[in-house]
């Protein structure tokens, strides 16, 4: 097979996900052809991601008819849809499970984004979901939100891997650790095996240099003393985050509070960098992954971002590089006015905001295309039903 950017990232340490879901890739080949030629080893969804495919698709609809016809609401259909799409996909990606020995090959399912703020909801539904899909080779996405902390611990300690979601600071991805390791102890103190107990911490990066861009923008436009500065830093904010995250998992995966677990069969809970797709056009196309290279690290990838990374990435291992910048970037901002804390608060609360838009949207297309089905419709009459209302 001729090597590509994608098939080198692998050995330089980076798994690379697809963040996208969608039968079409299933009945076309594509998703195979992604795994046996680029090194494809994963795969994450989120309610945005199944929105845009079972409302904006005719793929789904003579599903929604089978189940609505059998008396199920729009929240039982979507589920049945997503838990269909997650197993198809795992059963995909279990050849690369296998052959890691259950480091890789995994596929994201979230939990209703409704529960971002509820512990108890959160756990319920963690554990009902992880039943349903009944593959060893998924995970289950909670938000890592305050609640989300106690839901991670527990969950972990119940034997369900997680992928932590909506990261966007450095003190919640030390808590977020904090709850892997925790939850792993209390499985070991119940006598329970923890081998097969998997998780990723998933942190968000282009939207920090968002949000933050527009603040230096302003700054700069000022023309004063610190006009410059702010000019010198824009671009740079969430790449620092990173490369400090990467920094701190480093440190505490190599403490011997992990070190015990390890030798108990632990896996090291991975950093994987989501929303890597560049919004500024006057970034490159890749910035977000060329910057981000290093070992026990995964890539989560839009297709767009996916396939121009194979068509002119430049692997190298970049994470170990600069990290006196990157501090310095993050002792700079608060010198400007830019409060981290504040801004990652905001990111995290836009972040549960935009997969609780996208989900009810897609419940009240379904219920929809439910309705034209009870008038007498035709399945295709209501996909052009749904499609003229957006």
């Amino acid at each position: 097979m001729p090597s590509n950017p994608l098939n080198r990232l692998a050995a330089l340490g980076q798994s690379v996900w697809l963040d996208y879901i969608h039968r079409d890739l299933f009945r076309s080949g594509q998703l195979r052809g992604l795994i046996t030629q680029d090194s494809l080893t994963g795969m994450t969804s989120n309610p945005a991601i199944f929105e845009k495919a079972i409302a904006h698709s005719a793929a789904y609809d003579e599903q929604i008819f089978s189940l609505s016809s059998a008396g199920q609401d729009a929240g039982a259909v979507y589920e049945q849809l997503s838990l269909q799409d997650v197993r198809q996909a795992a059963d995909e990606f279990r050849g690369v499970f296998d052959a890691t020995h259950a480091q890789d090959g995994y596929v994201s399912l979230e939990v209703n984004p409704h529960l971002a703020h509820d512990a108890a909801g959160t756990v319920s539904e963690a554990r009902r979901l992880w039943a349903a899909l009944n593959r060893p080779n998924v995970f289950i996405k909670v938000p890592g939100t305050r609640a989300g902390l106690v839901a991670i611990e527990q969950l972990i300690a119940a034997g369900i891997s997680i992928n932590v979601t909506l990261l966007f600071s450095l003190p919640r991805y030390r808590a977020v650790i904090d709850a892997y390791l925790a939850g792993l102890e209390a499985r070991v103190a119940q006598g329970l095996p923890i081998e097969r107990v998997a998780s990723v911490a998933s942190f968000f990066i282009s939207r920090i240099d968002t949000l933050i861009d527009p603040l230096l923008d302003a700054l700069a436009a000022k023309g004063d003393a610190r006009a410059r500065q702010a000019k010198a830093l824009r671009g740079e904010s969430a790449i620092a985050c990173a490369k400090l995250a990467y920094q701190m998992h480093r440190d505490v995966f190599a403490h011997e509070r992990f070190m015990t677990l390890k030798a108990r069969g632990a896996q090291l809970q991975r950093l994987l960098w989501a929303s890597t797709s560049t919004k500024d056009p006057s970034y490159s196309d890749i910035k977000y992954v060329e910057a981000l290279i290093g070992a026990n690290t995964v890539d989560t990838l839009p297709l767009e971002t996916l396939l121009a990374y194979r068509d002119h990435g430049q692997p190298q291992a970049r994470l170990l590089e600069g990290l006196d910048h990157a501090r310095s970037v993050l002792d700079e901002l608060p010198q400007l006015g830019v409060d981290l804390v504040a801004v990652t608060q905001q990111l995290e609360d836009e972040g549960v905001a935009k997969f609780v838009q996208p989900f009810d949207k897609l419940m009240q297309a379904v219920q929809s295309k439910q309705a034209h089905m009870r008038a007498g419709g035709t399945a295709s009459g209501a996909r052009l039903s749904v499609q003229t209302r957006h």
